[in-house]
């Protein structure tokens, strides 16, 4: 049903005329993930989203000459298990301990279930084309792109991460609750340049208007087959005006011959939530009891902490790939909620489209570090107790089409 949903509507698409060339595109992934460390103890299921987050889209473009291109994408997750648009942490509503320390058990109860049900990936409003959603118009002088977009410090992020975001192996996942990145963001204007091995983005967006919800974002990259280096840059304003989330990335990364090695360096700071008027008000709402803890709890949401990645990768040609990498969130607050993962990850192509995944992936929380392994596609949640280690073991088949 669902794909002859999508061949219509891409169909309706080219029939409209107003495009030359419409595609169809999409990414399956699913198998099977056991990770322990949780409070129920060792969990194996099924889960989607393991190297990439299963996903469909449709683009559009039309080269109209002399350098010319109009250019469209709409992208939406896809919960293989269940043909949703949403999913949740395996630990659920949950928080880490360190966000209820303190706290009496009917305090801490109230909070995490205000709190907890704001984890997962698009659990709010299961926007459809939450992944990328914008119009482009590319001239000989840049693109030009307005939308739902990925972030500059985001992409300079994947670039130098040796997963580039996939599993539970890449740099990003121990730095996910709190977010250490923006990914995407709503109402963007961007514009990007490529002049042979440069490439460069500038991102603005007014969020509210004013300074209020605003972000600002740039990278820049030099790129060849060999070499490259680059950075990334994004600051972000609350809804209520005070600066939020802000994340610098520096990386670079070399191939010789059959080996790739990467690495990056990254610093995150959030003076304050960037959800903490929104999360103050629902908490105001959620039970009294929890008003005068407010301010506790979003000081617990602040974040400064610096993050150091380095992987390497072996190309095996036909027998497809290895790679290997050790990420560290160093939290330099008080909290001092350290993690580090390592592991390796394989991925055999059994076709040009096709390939099977193994990944080991092995999460070390120190202080109140208490972060538990996901994929791409999904959060893992938290371990069952701070300073509490996690394994995951996953085991997958990816189709893109």
């Amino acid at each position: 049903m669902l794909k002859h949903t999508l061949v219509a509507t891409a169909a309706c698409l080219t029939c409209a005329g107003a495009w030359a060339d419409v595609t169809l595109y999409g990414i399956a992934d699913a198998g099977i993930t056991s990770v322990s460390g949780y409070a129920q103890g060792r969990v194996t299921q099924v889960s989607s989203g393991i190297m990439e987050g299963s996903r469909w889209g449709i683009k559009a473009n039309e080269d109209m000459g002399g350098g010319y291109k109009a250019l469209v994408t709409l992208e939406s997750r896809v919960e293989l298990g269940n043909g949703g648009v949403s999913n949740r942490p395996t630990s659920g509503n949950q928080l880490p301990d360190r966000f209820t320390a303190g706290m009496i058990p009917a305090v801490a109860g109230a909070t995490a279930a205000a709190v907890g049900p704001q984890l997962g990936v698009n659990h709010l409003n299961n926007t459809l084309f939450d992944r990328q959603a914008y119009l482009g118009l590319v001239t000989p002088v840049g693109g030009f792109l307005m939308g739902r977009q990925y972030t500059p410090a985001f992409e300079a992020m994947a670039t130098f991460d040796i997963m580039g975001t996939q599993s539970a192996l890449s740099a990003g996942q121990v730095a996910s609750a709190p977010a250490g990145v923006d990914i995407r963001q709503n109402d963007a204007f961007q514009y990007r340049m490529v002049l042979g091995p440069w490439n460069a983005a500038f991102m603005y967006s007014l969020g509210a208007g004013g300074s209020a919800g605003r972000l600002m974002g740039l990278n820049g990259m030099y790129k060849t087959a060999d070499f490259s280096v680059g950075f990334g840059h994004n600051t972000k304003k609350n809804s209520a005006g005070q600066q939020a989330l802000r994340t610098t990335v520096l990386g670079a990364s070399a191939t010789r011959g059959v080996w790739t090695l990467s690495g990056m360096v990254a610093q995150i700071e959030e003076p304050n939530p960037s959800s903490g008027p929104e999360l103050a008000s629902g908490l105001t709402a959620a039970s009294a009891q929890l008003v005068p803890f407010i301010p506790l709890i979003l000081d617990r949401l602040k974040q400064d902490a610096n993050l150091m990645h380095i992987g390497l990768r072996y190309n095996m040609g036909a027998a497809g790939h290895v790679s290997v990498a050790y990420t560290k969130l160093n939290d330099k607050r008080a909290s001092n909620a350290d993690t580090a993962s390592y592991g390796v990850a394989y991925t055999y192509p059994l076709s040009k489209r096709t390939n099977l995944n193994a990944v080991v992936t092995r999460f070390v929380n120190s202080g109140t570090g208490q972060a538990a392994p996901g994929g791409n596609g999904y959060l893992g949640g938290v371990t069952g107790a701070a300073g509490r280690d996690a394994t995951s073991i996953a085991l997958g088949i990816r189709h893109v089409f």
